[in-house]
């Protein structure tokens, strides 16, 4: 069986959620059964990529603890059935590259996760020393994206990264921030580097992005990743005892979750968006966002206007 085709029995099983079905299939009745999960090309490469992954940040640094450990095992193997493939980290994270290895090594799918991290410290060698780290931390011999974290020391390291690239130690190199004050100097960069991907903060209630920095990732061909989707929690505590409007069904979806993360994922610049979750039935609820019919421009707004106004 084709790991990025599955049934709703499928899923279920593969997702260790068979005797939950009937709780279950009303959230997943967005499933696409012939084309699986939504994915979008990489411009630099047409590398196909699903369109919901995972961040790191906070849910991965957990130490050692053996019961924590095993519950984030169990969202690696729920984001894997359901064809997510994206992984987020950095060493501002804590120990959450050390984790994201740990619990990767030796799975069978091991190699078919896209690892990305990032660099954030200043100066070359110390630049070279901790991607190095973050390479032996997340047991990789090839980095599937190295990015420029908040573009700390950015014209230092991306000469770094540009070799990297060439001499195929990595695959991508990126750009990051989370603020809407950083977009401009994201852009300037944009088109002065040619980056391959950049990731910044966008969500239903932040749409900063959208008033240049989308247009200048259109131009330039650059692959977008998405964070702070929920706004940090926001988002959930606005809508907290809140029904979903019937007009979502046509969408399929079937939770907040769902509402937010479809409404990012309806940008067709968007190429993942990386939600953070300690939970396995949030990571289930997070993938199933990348299934299904899109919003299109009209329900966009009509989505918006919905949050605006509660």
């Amino acid at each position: 069986m084709s790991k990025s085709h599955y049934n709703r029995r499928d899923v279920l099983k593969l997702s260790g959620l068979a005797g939950m079905g009937a709780l279950l299939l009303p959230m997943m009745s967005g499933f696409d059964d012939e084309t699986g999960m939504l994915k979008r090309k990489i411009p630099s490469s047409s590398q196909w990529l699903p369109v919901v992954g995972l961040g790191t940040w906070q849910t991965f640094d957990v130490g050692d603890s053996v019961a924590e450990r095993k519950v984030l095992t169990e969202v690696l193997h729920k984001m894997n059935s359901l064809g997510g493939r994206v992984i987020d980290s950095s060493p501002m994270y804590g120990i959450s590259e050390h984790v994201v290895g740990d619990l990767t090594q030796g799975k069978s799918f091991s190699n078919d996760l896209f690892y990305a991290t990032k660099v954030w410290t200043t100066g070359k060698e110390a630049g070279i020393r901790q991607m190095n780290t973050s390479f032996e931390l997340m047991k990789r011999k090839q980095m599937d994206l190295m990015q420029i974290h908040n573009l700390v020391d950015w014209k230092t390291h991306v000469k770094t990264l540009r070799a990297w690239k060439e001499s195929g130690k990595i695959k991508y190199w990126g750009i990051t921030h989370y603020t809407n004050s950083a977009h401009s100097d994201l852009e300037r960069v944009i088109k002065s580097e040619r980056p391959d991907f950049v990731q910044f903060n966008y969500s239903i209630m932040s749409r900063h992005a959208e008033k240049s920095l989308f247009e200048t990732v259109r131009q330039n061909g650059t692959a977008v990743l998405i964070n702070r989707p929920y706004e940090g929690g926001n988002l959930f505590r606005a809508t907290k005892g809140k029904t979903l409007p019937d007009w979502t069904k046509e969408f399929g979806i079937k939770s907040w979750g769902q509402f937010f993360l479809k409404f990012i994922l309806s940008n067709e610049l968007v190429n993942c968006v990386i939600p953070g979750t300690s939970k396995p039935h949030h990571m289930v609820d997070n993938m199933m966002a990348g299934y299904g019919k899109m919003p299109d421009q009209h329900t966009r707004e009509k989505m918006y206007n919905y949050i605006k106004n509660l």
